[in-house]
């Protein structure tokens, strides 16, 4: 495949309202998703059908910017376009299939600072768009060549005012009717993103007594000092509250990260394994397999091996976990990050969807969360990103890969590394995991020191 010049690992992200985040490259990809799909019709369409085109954002400053854009774009070739507001990105995924729309857009950097946005698409089938797919509109797109429909042709734009409650009420039926989130003291951060009204909802409608943080929006602080990777003001809380767990949930709510009773973290290593062996004793857990990418720490796969449950890696990127478990018919899957996908739900990752299986295995066992952090026994492992002027192949960067040679033979079967480029920044992440921490702090700083004097800003 060619390579991409706008689409990423996931989506087009970068900083809004410069290149290739931009009003004018919004204004034409709106038109090559309408153009597309109506091509596509997937959906079996009758004949003169205007594609309906759903389109969600986050609470990003410049969301506005760039829905008005899309909408403009795929109005003008035609297509309709059904505004949601600020809701999670599997909210959108969500509401794309229940509505039948012919596809989805979620305008956010997911996790990134105010500063930055991003696009990325779903198709009819509430799935992220494949590579292929993604090429096809980047051609489109860079090459400027749609042109808009006749005036009596162009397609309308209308606000949907109960999608919140539409994606509540998915949310509700995926926790077990039998049981109760009575008596249960939740802390959730928002991270004045796309969750904040829709999270704390769910959790009051299933009867938690709810300490919210991060629900105050106001274009600007979305991530900032809160959420899943910020998760030290949730511990905070839920010390002063004595709340039996928090949840940190990411900008658009499509990541988590847990903090236990005793203001511990629990990442998505260890949910991905209490979530794994809960599934596989009764008999849930499709082929006994869970999917992880390389990022995961070795002391999950270990842990699960124990247990008779193997574990499959895939690339860095929820869209390649997802991918595996179509491809092989998996059900579990998800990245040390937060991303975590329950597909017998959803199909893609879902934040307060994997908390509430998580609440509803604590309600079910009634142990708190804490007891769990013990199900697996992390390696140390340290990650070092890079910022990086440009991104050369790696294995062109000679001196650089023999010390990476050299570090790998003294680690041997007791550690990994991995060095990669973000898809989403421009960063290099250099990753070692080892038996002894002093000693991967070390090999992942002389790794990242190389990085710098090569390819660093």
């Amino acid at each position: 495949m060619t390579e991409r010049k706008l689409f990423g690992t996931d989506g087009i992200r970068g900083v809004a309202n410069k290149y290739p985040m931009t009003p004018e490259i919004s204004v034409r990809l709106g038109q090559a998703i309408a153009h597309h799909f109506k091509q596509d019709n997937r959906l079996k369409r009758a004949p003169g059908h205007h594609p309906r085109i759903l389109i969600g954002k986050d609470t990003r400053l410049s969301g506005y910017m760039f829905e008005s854009a899309l909408a403009a774009g795929i109005t003008s070739m035609g297509a309709d376009v059904q505004l949601v507001g600020p809701l999670p990105t599997p909210a959108i995924s969500f509401l794309t299939t229940s509505m039948r729309a012919d596809a989805g857009i979620v305008i956010s950097a997911s996790h990134n600072g105010f500063q930055d946005n991003g696009i990325k698409i779903f198709g009819a089938d509430g799935f992220k768009l494949p590579d292929a797919e993604e090429a096809l509109l980047e051609q489109m797109v860079l090459s400027d060549s749609l042109k808009g429909v006749e005036s009596g042709d162009i397609g309308k734009a209308m606000r949907i005012d109960d999608a919140g409650g539409r994606y509540i009420v998915f949310l509700k039926n995926t926790f077990p009717k039998e049981l109760s989130l009575e008596g249960v003291r939740v802390v959730i951060d928002c991270a004045h993103g796309a969750a904040y009204r829709v999270a704390p909802d769910v959790l009051r409608e299933l009867g938690a007594d709810v300490f919210t943080l991060g629900n105050e929006p106001n274009g600007t602080n979305i991530n900032f000092k809160c959420g899943s990777t910020y998760p030290e003001a949730t511990i905070q809380r839920v010390r002063e509250t004595r709340a039996d767990i928090g949840i940190c949930l990411d900008g658009d709510a499509d990541r988590v990260i847990l903090v236990d009773e005793n203001g511990e973290v629990v990442d998505g290593d260890t949910i991905l394994a209490l979530a794994a062996m809960t599934m596989a004793q009764q008999g849930k857990l499709a082929k006994n397999t869970l999917v992880a990418t390389i990022m995961s720490n070795i002391g999950l796969e270990i842990a699960l091996k124990k247990r008779d449950i193997a574990m499959v890696r895939t690339a860095v990127g929820d869209r390649y976990v997802v991918e595996k478990m179509r491809e092989d018919g998996f059900n579990l899957g998800g990245e040390q990050s937060g991303h975590l996908i329950f597909s017998d739900h959803t199909t893609t990752g879902d934040g307060m969807l994997a908390a509430l299986q998580v609440l509803a295995i604590l309600q079910r066992e009634q142990r708190p969360l804490s007891e769990f952090r013990k199900l697996i026994t992390p390696y140390p492992q340290v990650l070092v990103n890079v910022k990086v002027r440009e991104m050369p192949d790696l294995a062109e960067l000679t001196d650089f890969q023999n010390h990476l040679a050299a570090i790998e033979e003294k680690l041997g079967d007791e550690g990994r590394v991995i060095v990669r480029y973000s898809g989403t920044e421009p960063k290099a992440r250099v990753m070692v995991e080892g038996p002894e921490l002093k000693l991967v702090e070390a090999y992942a700083e002389e790794l990242a020191g190389y990085l710098r004097r090569e390819i660093g800003v």
